[in-house]
């Protein structure tokens, strides 16, 4: 239970806010989206400041289940259960009254450890997807589905897929409001100038 609270404190750190802030957004929630993430830095606080949250975002994740791991070698349920812990905290911080980010970028760094290959093809989903389509969001939850999907492909229904399952599950919730409007066509796409 200490390691899924550590794992929940290390995700509920809030990078962005921090990062923008180094870069002369003084709160990233009180500009463009408002969400607390790596591309509402990038696209308020510059190219710069969206890189290094992604990168910290991606690392805390990793930091999570990595040390989960590393504190019960062989156990697949306690780093599957911190890796959600981890977004879960990204997505609902203590800092930040519980309202955080989306957790795409935590979920992806957190279950890169555990199930590499189903993570990299999350990566190439999200890419395909928000190219093909300029939506940051859609790709965000194509990238989830992807990972889900070869987690338990690869892995069979053991820990990690099921966390893999209910982390997509997550993402999918959090980012209802932005499949709303791609559906009513009123989603931003990436490049897209702010009207």
């Amino acid at each position: 239970l200490q390691v899924i609270a550590v794992a929940y404190l290390i995700g509920s750190i809030p990078f962005s806010i921090l990062v923008a802030r180094a870069f002369g957004v003084h709160d990233v929630r009180r500009v463009g989206s408002g969400n607390v993430g790596a591309t509402n830095v990038l696209r308020n606080a510059g190219k710069a400041a969206g890189a290094l949250a992604l990168l910290l975002d991606l690392g805390k994740g990793a930091a999570a289940s990595a040390l989960a791991g590393k504190l019960a070698p062989g156990d697949a349920v306690l780093p599957a259960a911190a890796a959600v812990a981890a977004v879960v905290g990204h997505m609902f911080p203590v800092w930040l009254r519980f309202e955080g980010g989306k957790g795409v970028a935590t979920g992806l760094g957190a279950f890169a450890p555990l199930a590499p290959r189903a993570a990299l093809a999350a990566l190439l989903a999200f890419a395909v997807v928000a190219a093909g389509t300029r939506y940051v969001s859609l790709g965000s939850v194509a990238g989830g589905a992807a990972l889900a999907a070869l987690a338990f492909a690869l892995r069979g229904p053991d820990p990690v897929a099921i966390a893999a399952a209910f982390t997509f599950a997550l993402v999918v919730f959090r980012h209802r409001s932005n499949l709303r409007r791609i559906l009513g066509g009123s989603e931003r796409r990436m490049g897209q100038p702010r009207e």
